[in-house]
């Protein structure tokens, strides 16, 4: 199968239904967005990204490879994404409601990206369905750098522009309730990243 516009066009839009798509990922989005603000939904969204860029790249050179630079120790790599998601957690439980100079500072923007870039490697399926999904879209056996360039592209757009979206409502969302209501909404945001951490866990 030719790689095409039209099947590129395609994909992204596939890419984009699936994102949008109630899950894991959304959830951080959502949480980190809600408590963080805007930036750290961004942040979030971009590790996301960049997981899905990992488990593409895997799903078209082979499982093997990765399985050779893991080996015995690829459950260990889980379980420590699977606690740094839970410690984040239980950081946004413990604390206060966030003030402005909070919500738009930078100092756990890369826990944020580190977070949502776990969530999505500690998902070993993605590699599954990748190499299930993409033949419907390109042929796997007669991609070169060019098609596999473009495809980084178009996932990531694809990908990220929906992820982007879930964040900036979040944000909105987070910055009307009020600081009083922030401090809950924290809460619940450090609630449900403990649950994605504990769900993560109990997958590897």
């Amino acid at each position: 199968m030719e790689t095409t516009l039209a099947s590129l066009a395609a994909l992204a839009g596939a890419m984009a239904l699936l994102a949008a798509t109630p899950s894991v990922s959304v959830l951080a989005v959502t949480a980190r967005a809600a408590s963080g603000g805007f930036a750290h939904g961004a942040a979030t969204s971009l590790g996301i990204v960049a997981g899905d860029v990992v488990w593409l790249l895997v799903a078209l050179f082979g499982l093997e490879l990765l399985d050779r630079a893991l080996g015995d120790s690829a459950y260990l790599v889980r379980w420590a994404g699977a606690a740094y998601v839970i410690w984040i957690g239980v950081a946004l439980l413990r604390a206060g409601a966030p003030g402005p100079a909070e919500r738009s500072g930078a100092g756990s923007l890369a826990g944020s990206a580190l977070a949502g870039l776990t969530i999505t490697l500690a998902d070993q399926k993605a590699v599954l369905f990748y190499l299930g999904f993409l033949p419907a879209f390109v042929s796997l056996d007669s991609i070169g750098a060019g098609e596999i360039a473009l495809l980084v592209l178009v996932i990531a757009v694809a990908v990220g522009a929906v992820k982007l979206v879930y964040a900036a409502l979040a944000a909105r969302a987070g910055a009307a309730l009020g600081a009083r209501a922030g401090l809950w909404l924290g809460r619940l945001a450090g609630g449900v990243l403990i649950l994605v951490g504990v769900a993560l866990l109990v997958r590897a």
